[in-house]
């Protein structure tokens, strides 16, 4: 499985423009700014000259900084800075309120309503073009600071959710695919936890294939692999609730931790394994007497309390397991039914 790492953020960044938006009803303005930015390579000149298509049209354009005059037929200036700051595409987009007066009230009133900057038109020029300029350089750190943060989020998330996925690709044995003696660990000090608080059994099958050594020996380890898998998968298809965890131990050794579970119902999964296991007939012609892969089980159960610890449980499970073997493998035996001067 790969992991897509997040770019550099400054790999990423949008290169704008800037993009100058006139919004004016006199034909004479609209071609006194064209001119005015003809040469000038690094900047778009886009206009409307109908106050009602003005919104629309710089939702469209996102442009840099609008031009905007007072006074147009249907709709004036004000009208329409409002407009702009109260829609979510144009709300922070720099607008110059072009007018005919030098009126200390109507820039009052502009600034008052939104507008960034007051021009009596036409300036200068050099002033115009500084002023587009100084707009539109605003307006575009602020968008590319608005899109670092945004990549900065996107690349949180995505290092998370591969965080994620390394934490559980790290559970997992990268073998049979089941969970690792690191995620058992865990699992049986955490179920050991709730069924103290709980006061609810706690069961433990201690899982290992007989003879492995000899089918190892016999049939080499591809093929040894291939049986470790097949064990792991039946091991996992007698589960039937999410908090049951089947883990890799070690070797050919396995776990299976059943909370909430009681020795009976330990017994009857530990059987099933045994059972299944053997009816898939995998050859093991070492494995006298019955020449196929079969399984030892040992299954102990607790309800977690003081004086005992996981260890305990595993021990005795561990104890478990011996008398299987050493009672003619290929069987489930209990803890409990162990002689305490055998354990």
């Amino acid at each position: 499985m790969s992991l897509e790492i997040p770019q550099d953020p400054e790999q990423s960044l949008t290169k704008f423009k800037v993009r100058v938006l006139l919004v004016d009803d006199q034909l004479i303005i609209v071609e006194a700014l064209r001119r005015m930015l003809t040469a000038e390579s690094d900047i778009e000149f886009h206009f409307v000259t109908e106050a009602e298509k003005a919104l629309q049209c710089a939702i469209e354009l996102q442009p840099t900084v609008i031009l905007q005059d007072l006074v147009m037929p249907g709709a004036d200036g004000f009208e329409l800075l409002g407009q702009y700051r109260s829609n979510e595409y144009t709300e922070q987009v720099p607008v110059v309120v072009l007018s005919a007066r030098e009126d200390p009230k109507l820039k009052a009133h502009a600034f008052s309503m939104g507008a960034n900057d007051y021009l009596v038109k036409l300036p200068d020029r050099l002033e115009m073009l500084a002023r587009i300029r100084y707009h539109s350089n605003a307006h575009i750190s602020r968008l590319q600071r608005d899109q670092a943060f945004r990549f900065l989020r996107e690349s949180q998330q995505q290092l998370a959710a591969a965080n994620i996925e390394l934490q559980k690709l790290a559970a997992l044995d990268a073998l049979t695919g089941i969970s690792n003696r690191r995620r058992f660990d865990e699992t049986m000090l955490l179920e050991w936890q709730r069924g103290q608080r709980e006061r609810q059994p706690l069961s433990l099958l201690m899982v290992d294939i007989d003879f492995f050594k000899y089918f190892n020996d016999t049939y080499g380890h591809p093929a040894g692999d291939l049986c470790l898998k097949r064990t792991a998968a039946v091991l996992t298809e007698h589960l039937r609730r999410p908090a049951d965890l089947v883990a890799r131990y070690g070797g050919e050794e396995f776990a299976i931790i059943l909370p909430d579970t009681d020795s009976a119902g330990a017994m009857t999964v530990a059987r099933a394994c045994v059972r299944t296991l053997e009816q898939l007939q995998i050859e093991n012609k070492r494995a006298e007497p019955r020449g196929v892969v079969t399984l030892s089980i040992g299954v102990a159960t607790m309800v977690p309390g003081k004086g005992f610890t996981p260890g305990d449980l595993i021990g005795a499970a561990d104890q478990a397991l011996y008398a299987a073997k050493h009672g003619g493998r290929n069987r489930a035996v209990d803890a409990a039914s162990i002689p305490s001067s055998a354990a």
